[in-house]
């Protein structure tokens, strides 16, 4: 048995049903969750768990049957004509006749019942418990929480489950989410939304509280609200409840957060929580006191008084007590999740200046949320892709509705513009000049726009007279994994060239090992710093078994790099590859890949990685996070 508040689904169908029988309906607020929520999970084959459903409401039990002696004794009624007297209409129902001695409810009244209550015995029904009955078949494991199962993509369960719980703990609070690799950032991001088991000696709840704060830090925002919402709330612990908070905040999706409230309302007891409670009674039907409580806080200064204003006009975004309110911006010297989120999801966006102080992660909520304006959304989109945020399917889509927004013009509408040349223009190099025009940015920027021409790349036919453009366009095909076209281009480029570096690296298999002759012609071409191109390449090919480990060190050695050597880091990512743990190599292969730019990363690093990712059947990542070290330096 739990106990449960009336909330969601059924106390906000109780407001509605009595509200539209004294003909003051206030506004339903729409659902911020993403369209994908909408969607049915797909069926799993193997050991399926029941998806996340309200558990029904009991029916009263039906009068028991007549047993025994007194059943075949008792006199039956003699047959007559004369009619049989109806009996008479039921009196209206009260709050007694579903309500028990203890003030908790046998089972949710019926839209009939709740039409025909009076006034007063439905406002003490909004203030009841209901004690609902949840089969085992409706209870989720907590051992089995995430999104994807093997057969979906996901890392096998029991990966992590022989595991040292302490070095899983490390890997994930150690990693403070910046990865200088998108497919590393891809890669991790898969991990944590996989159904894992928890390691040794860490709890459930840990060890989830631990995935999703990951996925926070990493600006997977939407990755991070579908696992958590994979736990029962009845499973959050206290520790959760920041989770929990940072997970809605970071989504703009404060209603989403009226569930936790209304079942685990007491795992926190602080401005903000309570703050978000009060919001969560605005949608509830109580706007009118939510917003009069926010604003009796703002005067007694429980809070920053921007936070509770914008938290005073999200609640009264539930109904029609609605009041002015003024965000003097330039009072605002810093930018936090909860602002960031209530600003957004009430149709404001702050100065831009504001905001791109405040870091990357901003960037990586802008490009999420549809509530902010397509331009905003593009600006932010360069630095959510080339962290892996963002897909290229995911720019061609912005891009797209840019392109057909007719308010849009100059500089976004001619970006649109390009892409869309990119792709439809006839002659193969005005395509290439359209990518070329999108590529002309400086710093980070150009991965990024290799992201979003991606698919245009992978469309263009190899040719001798584009062979200069290849390593740019074979970059671009790699970054969104088109390795099969890339390859295409292997007859065209010369060995040891720049284009022919990516390339030996993308290819799948085992591959023939690679001539000392064109490495050392790749290496006399390399024009980066201390020649750390070549040092990568040595690096990804050596963890790739294409070339002799010695001669790998000897080349990252000869421009002052060690490859060589051994740490607790190398010793740990090394022995989970032994034993084929694919979970416990992406959490350490993520780990040893924090940074701001490819600039901090070491061949001795790269090559384990490689080489632990290859051995556990991670060939792909392998290729694609080798091939990428080489093309961003």
């Amino acid at each position: 048995m739990r106990a449960l508040h009336l909330l969601a689904g059924g106390a906000l169908a109780l407001v509605s049903v009595w509200a539209v029988g004294l003909q003051a309906a206030q506004d339903s607020p729409e659902s911020l969750l993403p369209k994908m929520f909408d969607d049915p999970a797909p069926a799993r084959s193997a050991a399926p768990r029941p998806a996340a459903t309200r558990a029904p409401a009991p029916r009263p039990s039906a009068a028991p049957a007549v047993t025994g002696t007194a059943a075949s004794t008792a006199p039956r009624p003699a047959a007559t004509s004369t009619p049989v007297i109806q009996a008479l209409p039921a009196a209206a129902p009260t709050l007694a006749a579903v309500q028990q001695d203890d003030g908790t409810l046998r089972r949710i009244p019926s839209l009939e019942e709740l039409e025909k209550m009076s006034p007063e015995d439905f406002e003490a029904l909004l203030g009841a418990k209901v004690v609902i009955d949840m089969p085992p078949s409706a209870r989720r494991s907590a051992d089995e929480a995430g999104l994807l199962d093997p057969e979906e993509g996901g890392l096998p369960l029991d990966s992590l489950r022989p595991q040292n719980g302490a070095l899983v703990r490390v890997a994930l609070a150690g990693n403070r989410g910046q990865l200088v690799s998108r497919w590393g950032h891809i890669l991790l991001r898969r991990a944590l939304a996989s159904r894992l088991a928890p390691p040794q000696g860490m709890s459930a709840g840990d060890f989830m509280g631990l995935r999703v704060g990951l996925l926070l830090r990493m600006g997977e925002y939407d990755a991070a609200r579908a696992v958590l919402q994979d736990l029962d709330i009845a499973d959050y612990t206290p520790a959760f409840g920041q989770v929990a908070f940072d997970v809605y905040a970071r989504n703009a999706d404060f209603t989403g957060l009226c569930p936790v409230m209304a079942t685990q309302g007491s795992l926190r007891d602080d401005p903000q929580w309570n703050a978000a409670r009060t919001i969560c009674e605005a949608f509830r039907g109580n706007s009118t006191a939510a917003i009069s409580r926010l604003e009796r806080d703002r005067v007694r200064g429980t809070m920053d008084q921007t936070d509770l204003l914008l938290a005073q006009k999200y609640a009264g975004a539930a109904g029609k007590a609605r009041r002015a309110v003024t965000i003097e911006w330039n009072k605002v010297t810093t930018m936090t999740p909860w602002r960031y989120g209530l600003a957004i999801g009430t149709g404001l966006e702050p100065p831009a200046a504001l905001v791109n102080a405040a870091g990357p992660s901003y960037d990586y909520a802008a490009a999420l949320a549809p509530m902010v304006s397509l331009t905003r959304r593009a600006a932010a989109a360069d630095r959510a892709a080339a962290a892996g945020v963002l897909s290229n399917a995911a720019m061609v889509d912005l891009y797209s509705q840019l392109y057909a927004d007719p308010d849009i013009s100059g500089e976004w509408q001619d970006r649109a513009e390009s892409l869309r040349d990119a792709y439809t223009q006839p002659d193969p190099a005005t395509r290439l000049a359209a990518m070329q025009a999108l590529w002309n940015v400086t710093g980070a920027g150009v991965y990024a726009r290799q992201v979003l021409t991606a698919a245009a790349a992978a469309r263009m036919a190899p040719s001798a007279d584009l062979a200069d453009s290849a390593p740019s366009l074979i970059a671009s095909m790699l970054a969104a994994g088109y390795d099969a076209n890339a390859l295409r281009w292997a007859s065209v480029v010369e060995a040891g060239s720049r284009a022919w570096g990516l390339l030996v690296l993308a290819a799948p298999g085992q591959g023939a090992a690679v001539s000392g002759s064109a490495l050392e012609t790749y290496e006399g071409e390399d024009d980066s710093a201390r020649k750390q191109r070549s040092a990568f390449l040595a690096a990804g090919l050596a963890g790739l078994q294409r070339l002799d480990r010695g001669a790998a060190e000897r080349i990252a050695r000869d421009n002052g790099m060690a490859m060589g050597g051994a740490t607790r880091w190398t010793a740990a990512i090394d022995s989970a590859a032994k034993r084929g743990d694919q979970a416990s190599v992406a959490l350490l292969a993520a780990f040893g890949m924090q940074g701001e730019s490819w600039q901090r990363m070491t061949p001795r690093h790269l090559f384990h990685i490689v080489a632990a990712l290859r051995a556990v059947g991670l060939d792909a990542e392998a290729r694609m996070i080798a091939a990428e070290a080489v093309a961003r330096v």
